[in-house]
């Protein structure tokens, strides 16, 4: 099976959690493009929903599809958000933000009971750090926050090398909400919790894509089929 086939699998076990009448969080990514395509078929069969993009490009997909879709502003309580990762750990902490919608992703999956995560095996890893570190951080006052930064990736033991993002034509990579993205190639986060807090103390950081107690249910598609993984204690 190619990877984009594991993907789908995920997604498509992922839309038995959609009930009649949900608020949902559409998350940002290629796998989270295949559950929004297999929401819209649903949709189109008389699947009765309303739904938050996490991205402009999830809101022209969904709105393609003739998916409804609503504001934080309108609809603050969401019942579910189904979203992709770039890397998941055992307790289901996450790394995301390989898109660059880190900042509406984590807003939208804390404004959601329950956030389940839809991913091929390969995400699947020990302990996180192996996939960059994407930290959202505003332009005014980078060098200073670069440095800041360097040092509380330092203290966590979390160091590596910080890459200003760019796009695929060559200038700075800008996110939807106008900022920019810090790689950090950090090999191993043996600590998340307080590496997240760390980052979360410096005032340019805007967020960054460590996910710590947000998802609820990992969806893993594997060679020998899916597997349903649920955080202890989740919400």
């Amino acid at each position: 099976m190619d990877p984009d086939a594991y993907k789908q699998a995920a997604a498509a076990r992922a839309i038995d959690f959609v009930r009649p009448g949900m608020r949902l969080g559409l998350g940002t990514g290629s796998t989270a493009a295949h559950f929004v395509e297999m929401l819209g078929e649903r949709v189109r069969a008389g699947l009765n929903v309303v739904a938050v993009p996490t991205s402009e490009a999830t809101r022209a997909q969904a709105t393609r599809l003739g998916i409804a879709l609503t504001t934080l502003d309108e609809t603050p309580e969401l019942d579910l958000t189904v979203d992709g990762a770039d890397e998941i750990a055992p307790d289901l902490t996450l790394i995301k933000g390989g898109g660059g919608a880190l900042l509406r992703e984590k807003i939208v999956a804390s404004a959601s009971a329950r956030m389940i995560v839809i991913a091929d095996h390969s995400k699947w890893v020990p302990t996180l750090g192996r996939f960059p570190l994407p930290i959202e951080v505003v332009p005014f006052g980078l060098g200073a926050t670069r440095e800041a930064i360097a040092e509380a990736l330092e203290r966590c033991g979390a160091s590596g090398e910080l890459v200003l993002r760019l796009g695929s034509d060559g200038h700075r990579f800008v996110t939807d909400g106008g900022h920019w993205i810090i790689d950090a190639r950090c090999r191993q986060i043996a600590a998340p919790a307080e590496v997240a807090s760390a980052l979360a103390a410096i005032p340019g950081v805007v967020e960054h894509g460590l996910f710590v107690g947000l998802a609820s249910k990992v969806v893993l598609a594997e060679p020998g089929g899916i597997r349903v993984l649920e955080r202890p204690h989740g919400r």
